[in-house]
């Protein structure tokens, strides 16, 4: 994992860019996670504005990158939270958001988010908390992509956002 964080934060990354239907892309994540959210009880919603113009995206990595999201999401919601998937016009083009009803996040671990090996809750173990790098990942490829990442959450109880925008096609 650290060598796909390497890569991808030298520009070392080979993308596939090709245009693709934001709507159609946070179907596929959420539908990707499905097993995984029903098994812990949460919800999974969906929903695109209208008329979205396409994005120029590498559809693999940018999977991966929602991919990270909706795991993290998964596993600091708890049973009957909610995760919303959406997608909506952005200052520059499209703007993802990965919203859940969570843990949330103390605001001064919010800078620290995407450093690699960064982990909120030190005291869980790697198995329940991650290794720390999935966020570093999800930067590395969203900047790749000429996009930019952000995480933002009321502080512990009120749940967290983690918004996603993408230059159009």
């Amino acid at each position: 994992m650290q060598a796909a964080v390497a890569q991808a934060e030298s520009g070392g990354l080979h993308l596939n860019l090709i245009p693709a239907a934001p709507g159609e892309l946070l179907s596929q994540a959420a539908s990707a996670a499905a097993v995984r959210a029903e098994q812990a009880g949460v919800a999974v919603r969906v929903h695109a504005a209208p008329g979205l113009p396409a994005v120029r995206l590498d559809r693999d990595r940018f999977a991966q990158v929602l991919g990270n999201l909706l795991d993290n999401a998964i596993r600091h919601t708890p049973s009957d939270g909610q995760i919303t998937l959406s997608a909506e016009p952005g200052r520059e083009g499209v703007r993802f958001v990965v919203a859940d009803t969570g843990q949330g996040i103390p605001p001064e671990h919010l800078p620290h988010l995407f450093e690699r090996f960064y982990r909120v809750d030190t005291a869980r173990g790697r198995t329940q908390g991650g290794s720390g790098v999935g966020l570093a990942i999800a930067k590395a490829l969203v900047q790749a992509h000429g996009g930019r990442i952000s995480a933002h959450s009321e502080g512990p109880g009120r749940g967290a956002q983690f918004v996603i925008e993408i230059p159009p096609a």
